[in-house]
């Protein structure tokens, strides 16, 4: 009997078992684990009674909520790439709600739907329902975080909103992808953990009396008295004397400013140049978000302790962060983002290289990928609005954002694919990398050159 429990538990152990009445005749016939007979032959069938989970890491998770496992652990991604879903919806909505009703209404509205629909989570009684909602919290989390973004480079002075833009945005995202590690550690039950993820955002109620509109917006409206209120209280905090008057307003309403050019998304085809800037900063895009999510959603399958690991990959963005910056600051676009991709790509194709028995070097090398790709995402932002004139620049930051999106829909499944070989998933995203890293060398030059207001002074670029 306990050589039969042990094949029975070892041999397609998590998914199949050997039909009963198939071993009774194996046993019949005298024969044993291990005899001659090709065990392997036996009829099976699939595991019928359930299955028993480890409880030694997590205590609950919707994958032993709901048997996300064997014929549905295809679930699993789908559930994070539907999130995404919800993200790239967001992504559309949010910038034109924000400027029809305003960037503070915009944001508190979206921060309540995401503490509102991560509540209602809580309560999941099936698969289907927690993924719907979890769908709708990425809709609210993008859009707070966009509108958020605008309305902080709205406000702020020129000298501090370019730390804002860089580094204050991205190094408070890290801080808080460093807490959840840290909250889950803790709290090892998915609905306790989301509920303690959720509370905090109740924290944010008291900031809607603290965080102003944003002038700007208000003067797009017409609304010069809510925005000369804002800006004198502004003036008075920075002890700034402001001037008697702001604004002419009846000059400012008889002014009939002149018909501005609409722009379709086909003008960023308009000719062969532009075209192959348009389709190479969509595959850049879309790769480095491949490579971003599908690094850090990868960090369970890590050697070690998968809360470790999450906090090491949290982490190596600030630095990541930092070094974008100074780059930024100093050197040319297209070498400083192809040498992140080469550091990136490059160290994630090494890892299969590295024994088995070296797992804090193999760490080590996800560590250093994923600062490279870190790096390379957070200048890309900049890159992308320098190479565009001023009519399409809108257009074609929401064009490459939208591909960078569907990145990070399919990288759950990259992930995915490290079930069937575990290397398989960094050798597709290392590889990925440094295609785009040698792709952003054929990209024109835009390291010291001003905005370009027109196509004309786009295509006046260096190549």
């Amino acid at each position: 009997a306990p050589g039969w429990a042990r094949m029975l538990s070892c041999w397609y152990c998590r998914c199949r078992r050997y039909r009963l009445a198939a071993l009774a005749n194996f046993s019949a016939l005298g024969l044993r684990p291990g005899s001659d007979v090709e065990l392997g032959s036996l009829e099976q069938e699939p595991c019928l009674d359930g299955w028993e989970y480890s409880r030694d890491v997590y205590r609950s998770t919707i994958v032993t909520e709901w048997n996300l496992v064997c014929e549905d652990d295809w679930k699993a991604p789908l559930t994070t790439s539907l999130f995404f879903v919800g993200v790239l919806i967001g992504s559309f909505i949010s910038g034109q709600l924000s400027d029809r009703f305003g960037r503070k209404n915009i944001l508190f509205l979206t921060m309540a739907v995401q503490t509102g629909f991560s509540f209602l989570q809580i309560f999941s009684t099936s698969w289907e329902m927690f993924t719907v909602l979890f769908l709708i919290v990425g809709m609210g989390q993008i859009s707070n975080y966009v509108v958020a973004f605008i309305l902080g480079t709205e406000i702020l002075g020129k000298s501090v909103r370019i730390i804002f833009s860089t580094l204050g945005v991205c190094i408070f995202f890290a801080i808080g992808y460093m807490l959840l590690p840290l909250f889950a550690y803790f709290i090892r039950d998915w609905r306790m953990l989301l509920l303690a993820l959720t509370v905090p955002g109740l924290f944010c109620v008291p900031l809607w009396w603290i965080i102003p509109e944003s002038p700007r917006w208000l003067i797009s409206q017409g609304r010069y008295k809510e925005a000369e209120v804002i800006i004198r209280k502004a003036a008075k905090i920075n002890g700034v004397p402001a001037p008697a008057v702001l604004f002419d307003t009846t000059e400012m309403q008889d002014s009939k400013p002149q018909q501005q050019q609409k722009a379709i998304l086909l003008d960023l085809f308009r000719t062969r140049n532009i075209a192959t800037i348009t389709i190479m900063s969509l595959l850049l895009w879309f790769f480095t978000s491949v490579g971003y999510f599908g690094l850090s959603l990868s960090t369970p399958n890590w050697h070690g302790n998968a809360y470790i690991n999450c906090f090491l990959s949290a982490v190596i963005e600030v630095p990541a962060y930092v070094i974008a910056w100074l780059l930024l600051r100093s050197l040319p676009r297209r070498y400083s983002l192809s040498g992140t991709f080469f550091l990136g790509g490059g160290v994630v194709l090494f890892i299969q290289l590295v024994p088995a028995d070296f797992n804090v070097l193999s760490v080590g090398l996800v560590m250093l990928g994923k600062f490279g790709i870190t790096a390379a995402f957070s200048m890309l932002y900049v890159y992308n609005v320098e190479l565009y004139p001023t009519l399409v620049r809108n257009m074609a930051v929401g064009a490459t954002s939208t591909a960078s999106r569907l990145g990070s829909i399919i990288a759950p499944y990259f992930v995915y694919l490290g079930a069937y070989d575990r290397f398989l998933p960094y050798i597709l995203m290392g590889s990925l990398t440094v295609l785009i890293g040698i792709l952003t060398l054929f990209l024109p030059e835009s390291y010291g050159n001003p905005l370009p207001e027109s196509f004309e002074q786009m295509l006046k670029v260096k190549w």
